[in-house]
């Protein structure tokens, strides 16, 4: 189930718990206003939170564009907990003209997901070219890589995505867990 960006906004704020789970560099460059980071990977680890948090306010999922906060959705219904998603997203948001607000950066620059895929992507196919002109089966490498990105657009997952959220430096620093927690008892 989603809402619009309109409606959401002409709910009421203290009824209304907005649960951004893009990661917090994603999220200090601009989100819905008075949203919780509360990064996807991390939901898990907040369950019993989350489930006092929606007996008390109706609660809201968001992401870049709606795939991420789809399977946020999907987590929280496991675990009998009901959420409703943002149509469009923060894109989404801020296409139809509403306000969002600026974070404060995270100890460490850390880039979108989306650009992180771009270049991990064209350096393994720079690679698999490159290495390909002294050893052709390199060029394997670059293939595969092609064929990822074309199930990617065709199944909307990504699977290096998911690889490179298991990162380090993707990994939320251990204060975005502790704001999140605090907000969800608020």
């Amino acid at each position: 189930m989603t809402i619009s960006p309109a409606d959401l906004h002409a709910r009421e704020a203290s009824k209304t718990l907005v649960l951004d789970v893009r990661a917090p560099g994603e999220f200090a460059a601009g989100h819905l206003p008075g949203a919780v980071n509360l990064p996807l990977d991390s939901i898990a680890a907040l369950l019993p939170e989350l489930a006092d948090a929606a007996g008390r306010r109706e609660l809201f999922v968001v992401c870049a564009t709606g795939r991420r906060s789809a399977d946020a959705r999907e987590r929280l219904s496991d675990a009998g907990i009901a959420a409703t998603g943002v149509e469009g997203g923060t894109e989404g948001w801020t296409a139809t003209g509403l306000p969002v607000e600026q974070g404060p950066a995270p100890a460490r620059a850390i880039w979108a997901m989306d650009r992180q895929v771009r270049f991990a992507a064209g350096s393994l196919v720079l690679a698999g070219l490159a290495l390909g002109r002294r050893a052709p089966r390199a060029r394997l490498l670059s293939a595969g890589v092609a064929t990822g990105l074309v199930y990617s657009g065709l199944s909307n997952t990504c699977g290096m995505a998911a690889l490179l959220g298991k990162l380090p430096f993707n990994r939320p620093e251990p204060a975005v867990l502790d704001t999140a927690r605090a907000a969800l008892r608020a």
